[in-house]
């Protein structure tokens, strides 16, 4: 997902299992130290939880190596653990993205802290996904990740397989297959029923609700757990609102910017596990993450926000 723009009334946050028992020791997941801590949800095929707010690196984390955008990403990410987020997704056709987010990570003393999902990504074959992998492990300074998603559905059954069999050697903890359009979305839905993933990803927002019809409702009655990408599609959620005032049962909900609203919507589908908004920007960091505090949307409210938006 894109960077939003400038349309958010935001402010800075200040905040601060078990495991599959034929894998090696994971990190362990920080308890939520107060009642502001931030929402969390299960994953169903282990038990274990995880923040409902996670980030992704696409475009974000794109940036030249040294530069001020690359020095603002240390501060997205202190932000981001702060504020008790820890799943952060990227892939490695995400250009520099890996090989910005693993020395960050490690500069900054977080990986042990992280839930990082990467990607097998525009590879066909076996050896090419093996490889690919390794070099991702290199470039994220790490021996292992918690997510390794098949991207887009590429070659699928065999990436599976190789992710699968990288899960068998401790390498990998939950796998995933992943796409970001509608048009992609009864294809997912078809591949998660034959191979029944531990992970899904897919596309989702106030306009883009597709996901509502079949992957939800498959991933529900199937125990797959679910991120969501493109929460604000691409910005032009932002564009839509552009002049206009949060509706006046926000406060009721703890929202106080059009993102956190848009953040809200998405987990407030209860299959939806986490959403991962992608910035670059150190105080839409802080104003994404207050999306996991408070109430979520009630039916109501979220079919004024559809027709509002709409």
């Amino acid at each position: 997902m894109k960077t939003r723009r400038d349309f958010l009334i935001g402010g800075s946050l200040v905040a601060g299992s078990a495991l599959l028992g034929s894998l090696p020791a994971w990190p362990a997941k920080a308890a939520a130290a107060d009642s502001r801590a931030m929402r969390t949800r299960v994953i169903p095929v282990s038990g274990e939880t995880v923040p409902v707010i996670g980030m992704g690196t696409s475009g974000s984390f794109e940036v030249p190596n040294g530069g001020a955008e690359y020095r603002a990403l240390q501060e997205v990410l202190k932000r981001f653990f702060a504020g008790g987020g820890t799943l952060i997704d990227t892939a490695p056709t995400y250009s520099n993205a890996e090989d910005n987010l693993g020395p960050l990570l490690e500069q900054l003393g977080l990986r042990k802290k992280a839930f990082l999902a990467t990607k097998l990504s525009g590879v066909t074959g076996r050896e090419e996904g093996l490889a690919q992998f390794e070099n991702t492990l290199k470039r994220l300074r790490t021996d292992k990740v918690e997510l390794l998603q098949v991207h887009n559905l590429r070659d699928w059954k065999t990436q599976l397989a190789v992710a699968r069999e990288l899960k068998e050697k401790g390498q990998v903890k939950y796998v995933g297959v992943t796409h970001y359009v509608e048009s992609a979305q009864d294809e997912l839905a078809d591949v998660v029923k034959a191979s029944r993933p531990d992970f899904l990803q897919i596309n989702y927002s106030v306009t883009q609700r597709g996901a509502e019809r079949r992957v939800f409702p498959l991933a529900k009655d199937l125990g797959v757990a679910v991120l969501t990408n493109r929460n604000f599609d691409d910005g032009a959620l932002f564009n839509r609102v552009k002049g206009k005032q949060l509706p006046g049962w926000a406060a009721e909900a703890q929202i106080t910017s059009w993102a956190q609203m848009f953040l809200k919507f998405a987990l407030s589908d209860e299959a939806v596990t986490a959403v991962i908004p992608a910035t670059g920007k150190p105080d839409r960091q802080s104003d994404n993450l207050k999306a996991g505090l408070g109430p979520l949307l009630t039916p109501a409210q979220k079919s004024e926000l559809i027709a509002l938006v709409g």
